[in-house]
């Protein structure tokens, strides 16, 4: 598969519908013209497709820096879909990628499979289809002779497989070399000649997981094989790659093989089968395999703008140090009316369920909302106080993540109870923080308790299912956590947007780091109280308070952190659209200017379902699992 770029700009500010630029690659070329003209003529109206060929990600970042454009899709290699990250950075126009050629996918053989049935598949496809990821065959101990044994037969006649060009022969024989070096053993049907751009069919027998031709496999015709012990050890060894774009299972026991598809983090599953799909089914790509979801009606709203919030600004990219945002030191705050008869409070941040300083041991100071004094001090977060927080993050989540719909509905509304307990304490925060009257202030702490309850129940209303598909057996569809969540905070109704976010992200089985806004922290700070009393498990939810940037700056840089939903200046922004390619993260921007306390158009006050079902479906990732019955 050729690198692919669509971008699509509305056609009228009353439209329903959008246009559409691809850029095909170069063998995609003739098709997509072709699909253009055929499009014609059966009526589409001039203008709606377009096709422009040349070079694939350099045209696509000149074509995107035309206002009109409002959205980007990537699909091909990995290098070109970050190198259209890095170039469309700042130009407000969101950007999903989808780097599905060259990905490693782990072909698993259990000992209650059809055996024969399975090598027959994994031969056609690591050996004579043509190949847009690398196969790495996972099989159980117990049969793994008897593979070999049957590989061997399988392969005796097969035909050399030409390769791209001599440089790929370089590589194959570096990687064949460095197998037999590690004690690998090789099944070919024939010698590999001395030179020239063919190679035969080889399995690299006895191959370990942490090897750079497992991991990274050379463009040529090999097929590593690895053994496993147990279901818990194959998932472990499917999840090895960092990619996600899928997984093929082999297996007579139905229960093991939708455990095991439960479990591996991809997109894609087979069962019995392999490299079948269907645009019905929702696809997400996971780890390094993508921030888009292709297929079904989820698929489909990435190209749809939400009505309760405006798109990021359009702009030329600023020029941007990015080695040094969030480095600036923070200025001394001096009050112009210092009451040295009492001593502003400090507030603790929450992780891993315990209150605590910052490591930094140092604090910043929370002023009122025209400036002067100082209401409180607050722990100047950092980068170890994310690390630790990621670290507590990651213990509990997969354990939340598996907990029933209904189980975590039962704690989100202990959390709404806990925060009506506490309603006097948050309210008067809320009131202090950001000088309003009492029944304001109450007003904001009533509707976050609704809020609440509305994410509890949403917690077991919205799951996949199964699917028409037009083959025979069934298709299965399944929204899943994202993992560990990074959230930047707004400065408006910083309670309200708190929980809002919140509750979307820890029903659907995240665990969360928030950051609330550096303006107005102390609602988020006095939730912690809500929190301690809840049954939420202990270090699900971390606050970390400190400056917005640095902070910024530390969960893009983690590479455990999958999703990043950012409020904050336009250079933030830039900054993420930039940064968060290695590995990719789902990047969900909002840009607010400083003192306004504008979120991009967002009124957190209201109850539409509109702004739950968008954060909900940004707080997933969808998981297609395919088994056919003949």
């Amino acid at each position: 598969m050729q690198p692919m770029i669509t971008l699509r700009h509305q056609t009228d500010p009353g439209s329903k519908g959008n246009s559409v630029v691809v850029i095909p690659g170069r063998s995609a070329a003739p098709p997509a013209l072709l699909v253009a003209q055929l499009f014609t003529g059966a009526g589409l109206p001039a203008g709606t497709l377009n096709v422009l060929t040349g070079k694939d990600v350099t045209l696509g970042a000149k074509v995107s820096q035309n206002p009109n454009v409002s959205y980007i899709a990537y699909s091909g290699n990995k290098q070109d879909g970050l190198a259209l990250c890095k170039a469309s950075a700042g130009m407000g126009v969101p950007v999903s990628v989808s780097p599905c050629v060259g990905a490693t996918c782990p072909f698993i053989i259990f000992e209650s499979a059809d055996i024969d049935s399975a090598l027959d598949e994994v031969l056609q496809i690591a050996f004579m289809k043509k190949k847009e990821v690398h196969w790495v065959l996972c099989v159980q101990e117990s049969v793994s002779d008897s593979v070999v044994a049957r590989l061997k037969l399988r392969m005796a006649g097969m035909k050399c497989v030409a390769l791209s060009s001599d440089a790929d022969r370089v590589l194959v024989d570096a990687a064949v070399q460095e197998a037999q070096q590690q004690g690998a053993m090789l099944v070919q049907p024939c010698s590999a000649s001395p030179s020239g751009a063919q190679y035969p069919p080889t399995v690299l027998c006895g191959a370990a997981p942490s090897s750079p031709y497992v991991v990274t496999p050379p463009p040529g015709p090999l097929l590593p094989l690895l053994t496993f012990r147990s279901s818990a050890e194959a998932v472990i060894l499917g999840n090895h790659s960092p990619h996600g774009h899928a997984a093929s299972i082999w297996t007579e026991d139905l229960t093991l093989a939708l455990e095991t598809a439960k479990s591996l983090s991809v997109g894609s599953v087979w069962v019995n089968s392999s490299c079948v799909s269907d645009p019905c089914l929702p696809v997400s790509g996971h780890k390094d395999s993508g921030t888009c979801t292709d297929g079904g009606q989820e698929g489909l709203y990435q190209f749809l703008r939400p009505s309760f919030s405006s798109p990021l600004p359009r702009s030329s990219p600023v020029s941007l140090e990015y080695s040094k945002f969030g480095t600036e030191p923070a200025q001394a705050v001096i009050p112009d009316s210092p009451d040295h008869t009492s001593i502003p409070q400090s507030y603790p941040q929450f992780v891993g369920g315990k209150t605590c300083k910052s490591v930094s041991g140092c604090s910043m100071p929370v002023q009122t909302p025209g400036g002067g004094s100082v209401l409180a001090f607050c722990p100047d977060g950092g980068r170890k106080d994310v690390r630790n927080a990621v670290e507590a993050a990651i213990k509990v989540q997969p354990g939340w993540m598996k907990k029933s719909p209904s189980a975590r509905a039962q704690s989100l509304y202990s959390l709404a109870k806990g925060l009506e307990s506490k309603k006097k304490d948050v309210s008067a925060s809320v009131s202090t923080q950001l000088g309003v009257s009492v029944d304001e202030a109450d007003k904001e702490v009533e509707l976050s308790i609704a809020r609440l309850n509305v994410w509890a129940a949403y917690c077991d209303k919205v799951q996949g299912g199964s699917l028409p598909i037009p083959q025979s057996g069934a298709a299965l569809s399944f929204p899943e956590a994202l993992g560990v969540v990074g959230i930047i905070l707004p400065d408006k109704t910083p309670l309200l947007s708190m929980v809002t976010v919140l509750g979307a992200a820890i029903a659907t089985g995240n665990a969360v780091i928030l950051v609330p806004s550096q303006t107005f922290p102390l609602p988020a700070l006095a939730f912690i109280q809500v929190l301690q009393s809840s049954d939420l498990p202990a270090g699900l939810v971390n606050i970390i308070t400190g400056n917005r940037d640095q902070l910024t700056v530390a969960l893009a840089n983690h590479s455990v952190i999958k999703a990043i939903w950012y409020w904050g200046r336009a250079e933030g922004c830039q900054y993420l659209q930039y940064t968060c390619t290695s590995p990719l993260k789902t990047l969900r921007l909002f840009c607010q200017k400083d003192g306004e306390g504008s979120d991009a158009g967002m009124d957190w006050a209201q109850s539409h379902p509109s702004l739950l079902e968008d954060l909900w479906r940004n707080a997933v990732q969808w998981k297609s699992v395919w088994i056919p019955t003949a």
